[in-house]
């Protein structure tokens, strides 16, 4: 579904800064046992660990190459003009990390995982000041829910933090979530995968990024995803493209929010279903029993207000000219949807 709001800005996820102060040449001079009378001048270097880019589209943190090797890092070229390296850090089944910029992949990854057993791992925090984490799912590859929507033999969960985060499984790679910590609480991911079942694509690689109490990038409370662009698609988990099937892609038991950073200058946001995809709008319990006239993809498939098992909230709705009022109409759901406007209620 597409959303129009304000111009496009960058996006940046708050690091701590960390200045290390470090002679250039400290290493060469212990070996060779050289004594420095006072009064010469010795060279301090400082450099920020911001993030930087790294091989394969992997980005990492900018430590000494001491540090690097001390948090289990992997150096993946030069950072801070050549003094520092660019570090990746990457866990997995078993690991944990509090690291900005961490990766988690499933074993041998990009290899497919064969399953058979419960990979998890732990994110405490990394500074006292960090509420909240952002997991970009680069790679997210698992078996797909049974014929009622549910996650019975591959299942993604997130486990001790504040934020409701439903199971997932299927594909979503390209989506991401946000997740509050509670409070000094470590925030687990959990995967179990079942080897019986038939995943030949069965992979991830998750990026975390932690973010600060204070950080303009932090999601509001409530918002699962967070969007900021100016316009941009959304897509359910595990979301397709394939026609009516046996079951259905949509997975079962979801309920969280999808938020749309507010920006000067505007005050709406218009929906609209993805341009030539007949299936953009699919909210029922299968694909085959079509709400309306029966018909998958036209905006007479829509079900307005009437909505009472599944359904998306898009909050007080108009089409053009046209309020939508009454009880429930900012219900949709059904094989179909017409464009709609959520106006902002901010005066």
């Amino acid at each position: 579904m597409y959303m129009n709001q304000c111009f496009v800005k960058l996006v940046l996820i708050c690091v701590f800064l960390i200045l290390e102060n470090e002679s250039k040449n400290a290493g060469a001079s212990n070996r060779n046992g050289k004594f420095f009378p006072l009064g010469w001048g010795i060279g301090l270097v400082r450099f920020e660990n911001s993030v930087c880019g790294g091989a394969d589209g992997f980005e990492g943190t900018c430590y000494t190459r001491r540090q690097c090797n001390e948090i289990g890092g992997v150096g993946a070229g030069p950072c801070a003009k050549g003094i520092g390296v660019c570090c990746i850090i990457q866990i997995t089944c078993g690991g944990s990390s509090s690291y900005n910029n961490t990766y988690f992949t499933s074993p041998n990854f990009p290899t497919p995982y064969p399953g058979g057993s419960t990979c998890t791992v732990t994110i405490p925090k990394c500074n006292p000041d960090i509420c909240q984490i952002r997991i970009d799912f680069l790679a997210f590859s698992l078996a797909q829910p049974d014929a009622n929507g549910t996650c019975t033999t591959d299942a993604f969960y997130v486990i001790g933090g504040a934020s409701n985060v439903p199971v997932l499984c299927g594909e979503n790679s390209g989506q991401h979530i946000y997740v509050d910590f509670n409070g000094d609480s470590d925030i687990q991911l959990v995967l179990n995968t079942n080897a019986a079942a038939t995943a030949a694509s069965r992979a991830w690689n998750f990026k975390i990024t932690q973010i600060g109490c204070d950080c303009p990038t932090k999601a509001p409370t409530g918002c699962l995803q967070y969007y900021t662009a100016l316009s941009g698609t959304v897509r359910s988990f595990n979301y397709g493209t394939t026609g009516p099937q046996t079951g259905t892609r949509q997975l079962a038991n979801e309920n969280y929010g999808v938020c749309v950073e507010m920006q000067p200058g505007y005050c709406s946001i218009t929906w609209g279903t993805s341009p030539g995809d007949m299936y953009a709008f699919t909210v029922t319990g299968n694909t085959n029993q079509a709400v309306g006239n029966g018909t998958i993809g036209p905006p007479s498939a829509l079900s307005n207000g009437n909505c009472t098992t599944d359904f998306v909230v898009i909050p007080n709705p108009s089409y053009v000219n046209s309020s939508l009022v009454g009880p429930n109409t900012d219900r949709f759901c059904g094989n179909g949807f017409n464009s709609v406007t959520s106006k902002s209620l901010r005066k």
